[in-house]
Parts: C-alpha cells; structure tokens; sequence
C-alpha cells in the first residue's frame, strides 16, 4: 500500500509540474501573439493600409525595393537607384493612402 501511495504522489507531481510548463508557454507564447497582432494593428493604422497578409507583404516588397535604391546610390549607380526607388514609391502607393 505505501508504493501506491508513493507512485500516485509521484504521478501527481509531475503532472502538476507537466500542467505548469504547459500554462506557462501558453501563455508566454500568447503574449507574443498579442503583441505581434498590436504592432501591426498599430503599423496598418499609422499607415492608412489594411492589415491583410497581402498588404503586408506588399508593404514588405516595397520597403526592400527602397532598401535596393539606397544600396545603388551608395555604389554610385544613379540610373539603378533610381529605377528602384520609383519602383518602391510606385508599390507603396498601393496600399498606403
């Protein structure tokens, strides 16, 4: 009888402690979830845009054509940076109003 009770004691704690890890990720792994959606509910306001994936993405492509344009300028090329750059603002134009 005293193992019983032993083994039963012993399955209990460690599904008290399974239950606590599992709580605890959970509601780690909504924080970050929540903050994630609140950043780009706050980005898609600030911009006018809608918070659809499309847009983001959207949004995304037109921020790394502009990040190409800076990079042709550097290097001196004006005609590619130039290019990039129209593309970017042309891209962005779409979704920011």
């Amino acid at each position: 009888m005293h193992v019983e009770s032993f083994i039963g004691n012993l399955g209990l704690w460690l599904g008290t402690l399974v239950r606590f890890i599992v709580e605890t990720l959970n509601g780690l792994f909504g924080a970050i979830t929540e903050a994630g959606g609140n950043f780009v509910d706050g980005m898609a306001r600030a911009l006018g845009m809608d918070t659809s994936i499309i847009s983001i993405l959207v949004l995304i492509a037109g921020l790394l054509f502009l990040y190409n344009a800076v990079r042709a300028f550097m290097r001196a090329s004006i005609f590619g940076g130039v290019i990039w750059m129209l593309l970017g603002l042309w891209v962005l134009s779409w979704i920011i109003t």
